[in-house]
């Protein structure tokens, strides 16, 4: 792994910390934990440089930024992704559990002969956020061409997650993509946007 004081290191964690491995809960496969982190980045992607008509950047990501770190950091007691913080020196920094996560996580994936799925994800989530702080994002976001949630004209484009419990909604304008649209992904539930903000 990246060091955690770089984009692409911190990035990583990021993706990690948001995604469920084998073993557990809410994990389903390999293959949903990689797309659920490349959704994740298109969400911070989005709320970086997507901003849809009628909409303002600080609404969307709580703050006016400049990079993914501001995106994922938020400002000071606004936190955007929980345990991913600027610290007191401007730093940006992560709590002890996701350091501890991360070594767990990489103690199994080192342990024995060829690379396996915790392997595998770990590295898929490198190359993802080495690929974005290198050049940008790569891959396609699933819910871009998003014109409709029930009778509720959105946006397209995921612009929130949350953990998929019924009871989490970032409120507002956000509206929950069903699960018929892929709206739940690796234990997460992606959010895009009201057409017209009410």
């Amino acid at each position: 792994m990246d060091p955690p004081d770089t984009v692409s290191g911190y990035l990583a964690r990021l993706l990690i910390n948001e995604v469920p491995f084998p073993g557990e809960h809410a994990y389903v496969s390999e293959v949903e934990s990689q797309a659920a982190m490349l959704q994740i980045l298109w969400v911070l992607h989005s709320r970086l440089r997507l901003t849809p008509a009628g909409y303002r950047q600080e609404y969307i990501a709580g703050l006016r930024a400049n990079d993914i770190i501001d995106v994922i950091c938020g400002s000071g007691e606004k936190r955007q992704c929980e345990g991913f913080y600027r610290n007191a020196s401007g730093q940006f920094v992560t709590d002890a559990r996701v350091e501890e996560r991360l070594n767990y996580l990489l103690k199994i994936a080192n342990n024995g002969g060829k690379p396996g799925r915790f392997a595998n994800l770990l590295n898929f989530s490198q190359d993802l956020a080495r690929t974005y702080a290198r050049e940008g994002i790569a891959g396609v976001d699933r819910y871009a061409r998003l014109t409709r949630v029930g009778k509720i004209p959105v946006t397209g484009r995921g612009y929130s997650w949350m953990t998929d419990v019924n009871s989490y909604h970032p409120g507002g304008n956000f509206v929950s993509i069903p699960d018929l649209q892929e709206g739940s992904l690796g234990g997460n539930r992606f959010f895009t946007l009201r057409k017209t903000p009410k």
